[in-house]
């Protein structure tokens, strides 16, 4: 915990999100960073990224891909939108592997893995969220899971396994300038 709250610089808002809320909105201003803690360890934070003057320009998981060339989300990796446009960018990460293809768990998915219906679900967590904002499912996108580790083979085939994370740290900004 000592390294994830060590980095320097101005502290602006502290948000715990309380065990049971299952979501958090925040508008994050160019030129802010966003860090955010896996405080127990083994946690998968979904994330949806909007532009503030347009919410129809939305991060685009394919593009950010392309444009990185690479699945994994770690330092450097810049978060792009519908229309190519740098969304967020990563200044710093202490996990190494983040998620871009395995999308938010819903409890219609949950129940054909799992054979269990009606759990609180990502997609669940969204909607709640987007609602706060004035939006609806329609403005769920592909969304990147935050510490949760989807490794692909070389045969092609993916599954969400163990997380990598254990009281990190990862941060962001909205601009190149610090």
């Amino acid at each position: 915990m000592r390294a994830a709250t060590s980095i320097p610089g101005k502290i602006v808002s502290v948000t715990t999100v309380p065990a049971g809320a299952n979501n958090y909105v925040s508008e994050i201003p160019r030129g802010r960073r966003l860090r955010i803690i896996d405080i127990g360890g083994q946690q998968a934070v979904d994330f949806l990224a909007f532009d503030l003057a347009n919410t129809d320009i939305r991060c685009n998981n394919a593009n950010s891909i392309k444009l990185n060339r690479t699945i994994y989300v770690t330092k450097g990796f810049e978060l792009y939108s519908d229309v190519a446009e740098v969304l967020m960018t990563v200044v710093e990460d202490t996990v190494g592997r983040h998620d871009t293809i395995g999308g938010a768990c819903s409890s219609q998915v949950n129940k054909l893995r799992y054979g269990i219906g009606g759990t609180c679900a990502c997609r669940d967590n969204f909607l709640v969220a987007l609602s706060k904002r004035g939006m609806s499912a329609r403005d769920i996108h592909a969304n990147v899971n935050f510490f949760m580790n989807v490794p692909v083979q070389a045969d092609g085939s993916a599954e969400i396994v163990e997380g990598l994370s254990t009281e990190m740290t990862f941060l962001t900004r909205l601009s190149d300038e610090i």
